[in-house]
């Protein structure tokens, strides 16, 4: 299996498929980088390079003790650039992987990326603070934490249908679906699974959001229970300078499986709309 090692020694695991332009899927919490099996798969099949990695703690990836803040993981993701030294990049992160997209351009700006698109992102910054008032109450997430170190099986089964907007009278998937999810969610640490509740709920990222220059594409459920339209998405499109705003009406969080046709489209048009005008990195280097 494919790995990089990082500054501080963690091994992160990827799958890279396909040829042509590079673009980067940076999964959710608490899955891994399979979570985009349908995105994968349709961008591979239309020309596109994908790689996709595990986040350190999730998935094939290492699970060290500590680095689960947003510096850390925007460093993996630079590492991550750099070694398969990936140009005109596509960043696309979903929920807690919109983190990591607006840290990295925030901390490292945009040599490598020509675009990037933030899915039920949980930018700019959720928790309720004095700068902050109408983001989600702290206790929100306390809860979750305590949640997780009780019964983290029970947690993430209980989340996952929330995750799905999945109900006895709203069946958005299968119930193979919903299991599929929770045994990737299983597959992360406990500590990783906890300590990243803290990274997503707590990061400001509004400072980083101003920092974009390149094409972004702004893709959020109006029903979405699990990161609110309101206190995210529609927030990061109005910081981002020039950003598109794409709201899908009824969806719930998981848009790569709930609305995963709508969703490949929607990627596929705005990396095409956004093409670099030097020759693309065709293939990654023996």
């Amino acid at each position: 299996m494919p790995f990089i090692r990082t500054q501080d020694g963690t091994d992160i695991f990827y799958n890279d498929w396909g040829s042509g332009r590079p673009v980067v899927l940076i999964h959710g919490w608490p899955l891994q980088s399979d979570m985009w099996e349908y995105q994968s798969v349709f961008l591979a099949s239309q020309g596109l390079r994908v790689i996709a990695y595990d986040r350190r703690g999730f998935g094939r990836s290492s699970q060290p003790w500590t680095g689960y803040d947003y510096d850390t993981l925007a460093g993996d993701l630079k590492t991550l650039l750099d070694t398969l030294d990936l140009r005109d990049v596509t960043l696309v992160g979903f929920s807690m992987g919109g983190g990591e997209v607006a840290r990295y351009i925030g901390r490292y700006g945009d040599d490598r990326v020509i675009a990037a698109a933030l899915v039920s992102s949980v930018t700019p910054y959720l928790a309720r603070a004095d700068d902050n008032p109408e983001g989600v109450e702290k206790t929100t997430f306390e809860k979750m934490i305590d949640g997780i170190g009780k019964d983290r099986p029970n947690f993430l089964a209980t989340f996952g249908k929330q995750f799905f907007g999945a109900s006895l009278l709203n069946f958005t998937v299968s119930s193979e679906i919903l299991q599929w999810a929770s045994t990737m969610a299983l597959q992360a640490s406990p500590q990783a699974t906890m300590a990243c509740v803290h990274a997503f709920a707590e990061t400001d990222f509004r400072a980083d959001l101003l920092r974009f220059r390149i094409p972004t594409l702004v893709i959020h459920g109006d029903s979405d229970v699990t990161v609110p339209v309101a206190q995210s998405g529609r927030l990061t499109a109005a910081l981002v300078p020039n950003a598109e705003l794409k709201e899908y009406e009824g969806a719930p969080h998981a848009l790569m499986f709930t609305e995963k046709d709508r969703l490949n489209r929607d990627l596929l048009a705005f990396i095409n709309a956004h093409r670099a005008a030097a020759a693309p990195d065709i293939r990654r280097r023996a």
